[in-house]
């Protein structure tokens, strides 16, 4: 019966040892996926506000040519050399 036991529980450690990287994944992959969601929902409310408040107040954005990825890039390397600099 001892045997038995041991048997068991070898299989049992050896189980977990497998399952909690897919277990810790799944897990994180719905913690992502529930923030996408919302991520998605905030932005979909604040894009529309904003789209109702420049058509209301017919407000033009003063870099029309570029996009907003252009902008925060040259935003994060202005701030990067500025901080590299300090050092």
């Amino acid at each position: 019966m001892q045997s038995r036991s041991t048997t068991t529980a070898i299989l049992l450690i050896i189980l977990i040892i497998i399952a909690f990287p897919v277990i810790i994944s799944i897990i994180g992959g719905v913690f992502g996926i529930i923030g996408g969601v919302f991520g998605a929902v905030f932005g979909a409310i604040f894009g529309v506000l904003g789209g109702l408040f420049g058509w209301m107040f017919n407000w033009h954005w003063p870099f029309h040519h570029w996009n907003a990825f252009t902008i925060i890039a040259i935003a994060i390397v202005v701030v990067l050399v500025s901080r590299s600099r300090k050092i």
